[in-house]
């Protein structure tokens, strides 16, 4: 096939595709060194929420775990530290206060993810919170050695518009 193509195409055509061809592969290659960099486990080190004009709204203790896989899937989980267990120990039979408190403190979703330039793209086919089942959504992420910021754009949070910063440091 090769050479039928190089038939049909003068020197300049061929070194204008060989080029092509070549950026390409350095396109590709660093899309692939960016996706390597967010393959594995990172662990939650800090999380702040702020308002539209940049101010701190709130930060806290939390736990969690991001998990990005070679498949090109994702997985987050993570809690506010000290949440109420359920009296009766029963995972189902918990009192209506109790299951609020459980839900407001607890944020997980999973499904694919994309990386395209300084964002990363989670494709949420799982959530605790149904609304955001077959939404995708943008983070803007940075790297720092063993640690990885994301951070959302502004989205509705108890009815304020806040964006969200959690750093994770990979185990």
């Amino acid at each position: 096939m090769w050479v039928s193509v190089r038939a049909n195409l003068s020197h300049s055509q061929i070194t204008n595709l060989v080029k092509f061809l070549i950026r390409i592969r350095i396109v590709s290659s660093l899309i692939s060194l960016a996706l390597e960099e967010f393959i594995g486990t990172w662990k939650l080190v800090s999380i702040e929420t702020r308002k539209e004009d940049g101010s701190l709204h709130r930060s806290g203790k939390r736990t969690g775990y991001l998990i990005y896989s070679t498949e090109g899937y994702m997985s987050v989980a993570f809690m506010k530290a000290g949440r109420s267990e359920f009296a009766s120990g029963d995972i189902r039979g918990g009192t209506v206060e109790e299951k609020i408190e459980a839900f407001n403190g607890y944020i997980s979703y999973s499904g694919r993810f994309e990386v395209s330039g300084d964002t990363v793209t989670h494709v949420i086919e799982v959530s605790l919170f149904p609304n955001w089942i077959g939404e995708r959504q943008e983070r803007f992420y940075e790297f720092n050695g063993k640690r990885l910021t994301l951070s959302t754009p502004l989205q509705l949070v108890g009815g304020i518009q806040l964006s969200s910063h959690l750093v994770w440091e990979k185990v």
